[in-house]
């Protein structure tokens, strides 16, 4: 990759997947939040990106798009699914249905909208944005 802006680029989507990652095993393993079901199919989606992002950086090649892509938008679309099922009301069998803990459950709510699965969205949007930024980029200017 020729260009230093889809090398910022890259380097974006990489630190969002490093900074959710930090954030998620923050809240699990330093204040004990114990994840639901679908925490972890956030989590199984973020993680990797992680490493895949990270290669691609240092590299500085960006042949992994069209792989951590798929992984974001997926990833994504976990978290509207958490966000929607933390808005249905509690009694609701749909919100208890997510396994021992409950997917409905609020462990972090600020300013009463700012959610973690508001914030892994966060970082799913960040890192989609940026990869295709890069693919545009290298469209545009043919590298």
């Amino acid at each position: 990759m020729k260009s230093r802006k889809s090398s910022n680029w890259l380097f974006l989507a990489w630190a969002a997947s490093v900074i959710a990652t930090l954030g998620s095993l923050y809240l699990s393993e330093v204040l004990h939040y114990v994840p639901c079901s679908l925490c972890w199919y956030q989590r199984i989606f973020m993680y990797p990106l992680v490493l895949l992002l990270g290669i691609a950086t240092a590299r500085g090649s960006s042949v992994i798009i069209p792989y951590a892509l798929p992984l974001a938008i997926i990833g994504g679309g976990f978290s509207v699914y958490h966000i929607i099922i933390q808005h249905i009301p509690k009694d609701s069998a749909l919100a208890n249905a997510c396994g021992a803990v409950s997917c409905a459950e609020d462990y972090l709510n600020w300013f009463g909208f700012i959610t973690i699965p508001m914030l892994a969205l966060a970082a799913f949007i960040i890192i989609i944005i940026a990869l295709l930024q890069v693919h545009k980029l290298e469209k545009r200017y043919g590298y």
